[in-house]
């Protein structure tokens, strides 16, 4: 395991074993031990489930809504196609690769399953689920020496795979920069989704560049030319409308989802956002 790996797994592991990242091990409902709520019954409730006292008291009948215990089945998955490769402060890539780790010792405190899916034109590797700490490592390796240069991001494909290989209900993690067109409505259906949407702050708010040489690190083609003010306004343009559109995409399918920047930590974001 080389330095960088070493680092973030010793960094990720303090962080999570020392508060837990969200509360995932009840966020399904359904015939468990775990008291969730009180509603009014509806129709083909299990009369079972009526609690007498807060119907005696309301002299409506109401039910009791239990967190079902259920074991984990916590899917990540990182889009590493060229753009990732781009970081001012350090690569997309890298900062990914922590996120994996961070969410692999979290399913693994948890007691739950953790499997990594990297995917960028194609499928490149998909872990089998497990338990064990030592998963972590190695899934966080897997993401570090993959090499993203040269790898167009096919999203269409990407949510097809996912739907069609995990089987079993999920909690799934996707992580990417999510610049291009997203559809993840047949997903969101069938599993749990979090959608978590990693960005350079140069790419946001990016400043002129002059007269310069470009190359494209998903197609390998270059540019050579003046990179000045109103490119730059015309770049900015493009990606609040490509922001825009994944916002109401996942907002309306009910995806969650977080943007995080490569100079933050973030640790502390995921645990707010995830409770």
């Amino acid at each position: 395991m080389n330095i960088a790996a070493k680092k973030i797994l010793l960094k990720t592991r303090k962080q999570v074993f020392g508060e837990m990242l969200g509360n995932n091990a009840s966020i399904f409902q359904g015939e468990g031990f775990e008291f969730a709520e009180l509603r009014e019954y509806a129709y083909g409730d299990d009369v079972r489930k009526i609690d007498w006292k807060t119907t005696a008291k309301l002299r409506k009948p109401y039910v009791k809504i239990y967190h079902e215990e259920r074991e984990l089945n916590v899917v990540v998955s990182t889009m590493l196609n060229g753009s990732t490769w781009f970081g001012t402060e350090r690569p997309k890539s890298e900062y990914m690769a922590e996120l994996v780790a961070l969410l692999g010792f979290s399913a693994v405190k948890n007691s739950d399953l953790f499997s990594h899916i990297i995917y960028a034109d194609k499928l490149y590797h998909y872990s089998k689920p497990s338990k064990k700490i030592f998963s972590v490592g190695k899934e966080l390796e897997e993401a570090l020496n993959f090499d993203p240069l040269g790898k167009r991001g096919d999203f269409r494909g990407w949510a097809d795979t996912l739907f069609k290989r995990v089987k079993k209900k999920s909690l799934m993690f996707l992580i990417s920069d999510f610049v291009g067109e997203v559809d993840l409505r047949l997903l969101s259906r069938k599993h749990d989704v979090f959608v978590l949407i990693v960005r350079d702050r140069f790419e946001e708010n990016p400043r002129p560049l002059g007269y310069l040489r470009l190359v494209d690190p998903e197609s390998g083609q270059s540019f050579e030319g003046d990179v000045g003010s109103g490119a730059m306004m015309a770049y900015k343009k493009a990606l609040r409308a490509n922001d825009q559109r994944l916002y109401r995409h996942l907002r309306k399918n009910g995806i969650r989802y977080v943007k995080l920047f490569t100079d933050e930590e973030p640790f502390a974001k995921l645990t707010k956002r995830m409770r």
